[in-house]
C-alpha cells in the first residue's frame, strides 16, 4: 500500500542520527512490548507479513509521532481486537474482564528460544527463475491497497538483476491470508540517478530485494 510508512526518497524528514551506544531499550515497558509480541507470534494466529501490514495501515499522525515500540504495541492491540481476544474495554480497563478464549498455542518457558527464532521462508520453486544475473529488468508501476515489499521510490524505474536469492514466500498474499504462493526473489541494482535524477550522486547505488511478480523485462 502506498501509506506514510514507506519513506525511502521522501524529503524534509531532517537528518538520521543514530545514537551512540544505544541501548536495546530505553524503557522496562518497552521490553514487554517485543514480549507480548512474541509470545503472541508464537501463538500463529497471524504471521509476520500481516504484523508488517497492521502497522502499515496506521494513520500517518500515528506512525509519524509514536517511537517504534509505541507503534509494535498499538499494532499488536489491533490484531488482538480484529481476532476478538480482547475488546476495546479490557484495554481501556487494561486487564481482562471476562474468560479469555483458547490458543492454538500458548508460549512456555521452554519454548522462549523458539519464539525468539525466525523461521525460514524459503521454498521449493514451482517453476524456474524468470531473470538471471545480468538481466535488466523493470520494477513494475504497481500501487496495491494491501501490503507489498515492492518500494515506492523504485516502481517504473531500470535496474539490473544483481543476484537470484531463491524461491520465497510471497509477502503480498501471505500478508492477506491468500496463502504462501512462493515467488523466486533477487537482488536489483538501480543507479541513482535512474532513481533520484541528474543531481544525484553518479556513484550513488541502490540495491533492493524485489519478488519476481514485481518485476519486468526491460
Amino acid at each position: 500500500m502506498n501509506g506514510v510508512h514507506d519513506m525511502g526518497g521522501m524529503q524534509c524528514f531532517g537528518r538520521v542520527a543514530p545514537e551512540a551506544d544505544e541501548p536495546v531499550f530505553h524503557s522496562d515497558w518497552e521490553a514487554r512490548v517485543l514480549a507480548l509480541n512474541r509470545a503472541m507470534g508464537y501463538a500463529r494466529l497471524w504471521n509476520i507479513d500481516m504484523s508488517r501490514a497492521a502497522i502499515e495501515e496506521l494513520p500517518p499522525e500515528v506512525y509519524l509521532t509514536r517511537s517504534y515500540y509505541e507503534k509494535w504495541l498499538i499494532r499488536l492491540e489491533q490484531l488482538l481486537l480484529d481476532r476478538g481476544l480482547v475488546d476495546a474495554e479490557e484495554l481501556a480497563a487494561g486487564r481482562a474482564l471476562k474468560p479469555g478464549k483458547p490458543l492454538p498455542r500458548k508460549l512456555g518457558v521452554t519454548d522462549v528460544a523458539a519464539a525468539l527464532t525466525r523461521g525460514s521462508f524459503s521454498r521449493a520453486p514451482g517453476t524456474p527463475a524468470l531473470f538471471k544475473e545480468g538481466d535488466r529488468v523493470r520494477a513494475r508501476n504497481i500501487n496495491p491497497t494491501t501490503h507489498t515489499r515492492l518500494p515506492r521510490y523504485a516502481r517504473g524505474h531500470v535496474g539490473t538483476i544483481e543476484s537470484v536469492r531463491g524461491c520465497h514466500v510471497f509477502p503480498d498474499t501471505v500478508a492477506i491470508g491468500k496463502g504462501e504462493n512462493p515467488q523466486w526473489l533477487y537482488t536489483v541494482r538501480f543507479d541513482g540517478r535512474e532513481l533520484w535524477g541528474e543531481r544525484c550522486d553518479p556513484s550513488l547505488k541502490v540495491s533492493i530485494d524485489a519478488f519476481e511478480p514485481y518485476l519486468e523485462p526491460a
